[in-house]
C-alpha cells in the first residue's frame, strides 16, 4: 500500500507540500504528481514534493509511480490522505498484513498478475476478454458475450462449454459453483477496480485448483468522495451500453451503487443479447476494531445462441448460426443474484478476523435443438479467515488460517423441444425427459505462514485440505429405473511453498512448488446408464515454477520472466455419447510446461507526453504423456485446444488531454482433435482506442472516446469446440467465428458533489 500524505504549510501561502511513503513508511522517490495531464512535481529521495504556488485548492491530481496504480484524487483542505494500490506484489519483507486485506488480494508473495481499471478502459467497455488475454499463460476463448472459456497454462482446455478448473471470487465472495464452474460475464468491466490472476495452485486460502484463482474487486469511492458518473457507448451491430454509478464515502460509511444496461444485435444470426445489472456495495466502520461490509449483485440477461459451425460455413458465411440452433431459435434466459455480508474484527493491532456469509441464486432457462434445459441453483456458505502478525527472527511475519464451506442445491429438468412442429416459431415445450436434484458440498480448510528468513529471503508455506461430496436425486424415474446416488470423495491435502529472494530493492527471484486438484462434475461421475462410477476420481497435479522480476531504469522498465512445469495425473476426459450427453473418465497424464515473459516501459516527459510500450509472450509445450482412448493411443500428442504461442503487446500514448491505446493479439494454430490431424489457423487481431478527457470545472469531468476492433478485418475463430462430432450428414461444428471489423464510440460524464 502506498500512502500519499499532503499537507498545507501555514508559513507559505498557497504552497502545498506532500510526502510519498510505502507501507513500511519508507520514502518513495520519483513518484510523479500530475495536474492537467502535465507532470508538475516529483518526489525527491526523501519522498517529498512541492506543488507550484499558483494552484488553488481544491485541485485534481494524479499520482503516478511504476510500481503502483495511477490514482486520480481531489486534494481538499479537509482531505489530505489518499491510498494507492500496488500494481504488482511488493517485496517488502516487513509488510504487515491484516485479515481484511485477504478480501481483496491473494497475498501470495510470488508475483501475480493484476489487471487495473485503466487496462479495462483501454478496450471496449463490453470487452473483458481482451484485457485478460494480455496475461501470458491465460487464454480466454470467447464464442459470444455469454460463452467464455478460461484456460490457464493449458488447464481447462478440455472443458467443452464454459469455464471450470479455476476458482473465482468477487469482493471476497466465491462465484464458482459446487462443481467448479465460473461465469465471469455476470460482472460488468466498468464496475471492476482490479482483477488479480494467480496462475496455478498457489493461493492456498482460495482453494488449490490446478488452473488457478481469479480475484475480482469492484470500484469503491475514497474517503471524502461523492460522485455521480454515467457512461454511454454505441457501436456496430446494434451495440448500446449505459452505465450509471453513484458513490459516496465518509470516514465511517461508504456506499457504491452501479446500474448497467447492455444491448447488442450481434453480427451472427440468432445472436441478440440484452442485459440489466445492478451492483450495490457498502461498508460501515463502527470503530477502529469493527467493520461491516455488504454486497449485492443482480444480473438479468437474455442471449440468443448461434452456436458453433462447421468449416464450410466458417469459411464462406461465418455470420450464419448453426442450422438447428437457428431453427429452434435457441437462447438462454438468466437471472442471477449474489449477496454477501462480511464482518471484520481486530482483536489487536496484530490479530484480526474477517468472516463472510453469502448466498447465490441462478435461474436458467435454455431451449436447445435436442431438448430444453430448465434449471435453478441455490448456493450458500460461509468463509472465515484469521490473520496474526508476529515476530520471526526479529522480523515481521504473518500466519493466516481459516475455512470456507460452500453448498448448493442444483435443480434441473430436461424437456422435449417441439420446435420442428411449431410453424417456424422456435422452441416449444413437449414431454418431460428428466427431473433431478443435485446437492453439492465443498469444504476447504487452509493455513499459510509467511516468514522472513533473512533481510533478503522470504518463505511462504501453505496447506489446504479439501473434502467434496455429491448427492444425486432422480425425481423422474422410479423403482429399478431410479438413479439416486451419492459420491463422497476422499479428502485431498495440498501443500504449497513459495520462496522469494530480494537481491536488491528492484531485482528479485522466486520459486514455487504446489499441489492442486480438480474434481469431476456429478454428471461426469455418471456412467451411460446413469449410475455413479466409484472409480472416477479427481485430477491431481504438481506445479513447479521459477522466475524473476526486475524494475530497471529508475523503475520505468518492468520485466517479469517465469518458467513452469505442471504434471497432471488422472486427466479427466469427457466422452461424447450423444448430442448433449457426456461421461467422464480418468484417461491418463498430461505435461504442461512453458515460458512466460512480460515487459513494459513507461516514459513521461515534462511536456506532458507519456509513452508506454508493452509486450507479453508465452511459449508452451503441453502434451499428453499417457492417453489411450478406446483403441487409439494419443500419448505424445499435443494437448487439444491450446496454442503453442500467444503474443500480445501495444503502444499507449498520452499527451495533454488525449490518450491513444493500440494493441494486438497473436494466437498460434492449435489442435482441434486429440489425434492432432486437424488444426485451427493462427491469427492476429489489431485494436485501437482514442480518448479525450477534460476537467470542465473542478467538479465536472467529461471524456469522449472511439475505438476500432479487428482493424484488419481478419477472419478467425475466437473459440473452438474440440473433438467435435458431426451428426447425420452434417460437418463437425468446430468453430465460433470472431467478430469482423467493428467500431464503438462513447462519452463519460463525472460530477463530484
Amino acid at each position: 500500500m502506498l500512502f500519499f500524505l499532503a499537507s498545507i504549510n501555514p508559513l507559505l501561502a498557497q504552497q502545498i507540500r506532500g510526502s510519498v511513503f510505502n507501507a513500511s513508511k519508507q520514502p518513495i522517490q520519483n513518484a510523479s504528481i500530475i495536474y492537467d495531464n502535465k507532470s508538475i512535481s516529483e518526489t525527491n529521495s526523501n519522498g517529498v514534493f512541492i506543488i507550484p504556488d499558483d494552484l488553488k485548492l481544491p485541485i485534481k491530481l494524479k499520482i503516478k509511480h511504476s510500481g503502483y496504480y495511477i490514482k486520480a484524487v481531489t486534494l481538499k483542505a479537509n482531505n489530505s490522505i489518499f491510498k494507492l494500490i500496488n500494481l504488482e506484489n511488493t517485496q517488502d519483507l516487513d509488510e504487515v498484513i491484516i485479515s481484511s486485506n485477504y478480501q481483496k488480494e491473494s497475498k501470495v508473495i510470488v508475483p501475480t498478475t493484476k489487471i487495473s481499471s485503466q487496462k479495462f478502459d483501454a478496450y471496449s467497455p463490453i470487452d473483458l476478454v481482451s484485457s485478460i488475454n494480455e496475461t501470458p499463460g491465460v487464454y480466454i476463448q470467447s464464442g459470444a458475450l455469454n460463452t467464455n472459456r478460461i484456460v490457464i497454462r493449458g488447464v481447462g482446455s478440455r472443458t467443452l462449454y464454459g469455464t471450470n478448473k479455476i476458482r473465482a471470487y468477487f469482493n471476497g465472495i466465491p462465484i464458482t459453483n459446487g462443481t467448479g464452474e465460473t461465469a465471469i460475464d455476470a460482472f460488468d468491466p466498468e464496475d471492476i477496480a482490479n482483477l488479480e490472476i494467480v496462475k496455478g495452485p498457489k493461493a492456498t486460502q482460495y482453494g488449490t485448483n490446478l488452473g488457478g484463482t481469479l480475484l475480482l474487486n469492484s470500484k469503491q469511492a475514497l474517503e471524502g468522495e461523492t460522485f455521480l458518473k454515467t457512461n454511454l457507448t454505441v457501436g456496430r451491430f446494434g451495440l448500446l451500453k449505459n452505465n450509471v454509478s453513484l458513490a459516496s464515502a465518509t470516514k465511517k460509511l461508504s456506499i457504491n451503487l452501479n446500474y448497467d444496461h447492455l444491448k447488442s444485435d450481434g453480427f451472427r444470426d440468432n445472436s441478440n443479447y440484452k442485459r440489466h445489472m445492478v451492483l450495490l456495495t457498502s461498508n460501515y466502520t463502527f470503530n477502529d476494531t469493527n467493520e461491516l461490509g455488504f454486497l449485492l449483485n443482480y444480473t438479468d440477461y437474455f442471449a440468443e445462441i448461434p452456436s458453433s459451425i462447421g468449416k464450410t460455413a466458417f469459411q464462406n458465411a461465418p455470420s450464419q448460426a448453426a442450422y438447428t440452433w437457428n431453427e429452434a431459435q435457441g437462447y438462454e434466459d438468466n437471472k442471477q443474484v449474489l449477496i454477501g455480508l462480511n464482518y471484520t474484527h481486530r482483536f489487536s493491532n496484530s490479530f484480526s478476523n474477517t468472516t463472510s456469509v453469502f448466498y447465490s441464486y441462478l435461474d436458467h432457462y435454455e431451449p436447445r435443438p435436442f431438448n430444453i434445459l430448465d434449471e435453478y441453483t441455490n448456493g450458500y456458505g460461509a468463509r472465515t479467515l484469521f490473520a496474526k502478525d508476529f515476530k520471526f527472527i526479529n522480523r515481521n511475519a504473518n500466519l493466516s488460517f481459516g475455512g470456507e464451506l460452500y453448498k448448493d442445491e442444483y435443480n434441473w429438468k430436461t424437456i422435449e423441444n417441439l420446435y420442428e412442429n411449431n410453424n417456424g416459431n422456435g422452441s416449444l415445450e413437449g414431454e418431460l425427459f428428466s427431473d433431478n436434484i443435485e446437492n453439492r458440498q465443498n469444504l476447504n480448510l487452509f493455513a499459510t505462514a509467511t516468514l522472513p528468513i533473512t533481510n533478503q529471503l522470504k518463505a511462504q508455506i501453505g496447506l489446504n485440505i479439501n473434502t467434496t461430496n455429491y448427492e444425486f436425486t432422480d425425481q423422474f424415474n422410479t423403482d429399478e429405473n431410479n438413479k439416486d446416488a451419492d459420491r463422497n470423495f476422499d479428502p485431498i491435502v495440498a501443500p504449497n511453498l513459495n520462496i522469494v529472494y530480494q537481491f536488491v530493492p528492484n531485482i528479485s527471484a522466486y520459486a514455487n512448488v504446489s499441489k492442486g486438484f480438480n474434481y469431476p462434475s456429478i454428471e461426469e461421475t455418471l456412467t451411460p446408464e446413469g449410475v455413479i462410477n466409484p472409480e472416477l476420481g479427481p485430477e491431481t497435479g504438481i506445479n513447479y515454477e521459477i522466475g524473476s522480476e526486475l524494475f530497471l531504469i529508475q523503475n520505468k522498465l518492468h520485466l517479469q520472466l517465469s518458467a513452469y512445469l505442471l504434471d497432471i495425473d488422472n486427466l479427466l476426459v469427457a466422452d461424447r455419447i450423444g448430442e448433449d450427453q457426456y461421461i467422464g473418465r480418468n484417461a491418463g497424464k498430461t505435461e504442461h510446461k512453458g515460458i512466460e515473459l512480460s515487459v513494459s516501459y513507461t516514459e513521461m516527459f515534462n511536456s506532458g507526453f507519456v509513452f508506454t510500450p508493452y509486450l507479453n509472450a508465452e511459449i508452451t509445450d503441453h502434451k499428453f504423456i499417457e492417453f489411450v482412448d478406446n483403441d487409439s493411443d494419443y500419448s505424445g500428442n499435443e494437448l487439444t485446444g491450446v496454442p503453442d504461442h500467444k503474443i500480445n503487446g501495444g503502444l499507449n500514448f498520452g499527451y495533454l488531454n488525449f490518450n491513444l491505446n493500440t494493441n494486438f493479439l497473436y494466437v498460434d494454430a492449435m489442435p482441434l482433435n486429440d489425434a492432432n490431424t486437424l488444426y485451427s489457423d493462427d491469427y492476429t487481431v489489431f485494436n485501437a482506442k482514442l480518448a479525450y478527457k477534460n476537467n470542465i470545472t473542478t467538479q465536472l469531468t467529461i471524456e469522449v472516446n472511439a475505438g476500432i476492433n479487428n482493424i484488419a478485418d481478419k477472419d478467425y475463430a475466437s473459440s473452438v469446440l474440440i473433438n467435435a462430432v458431426g451428426f447425420g450428414d452434417s460437418e463437425p461444428r468446430y468453430y465460433y467465428p470472431g467478430q469482423p471489423r467493428n467500431w464503438y464510440t462513447g462519452f463519460k460524464i463525472s460530477y463530484d458533489i
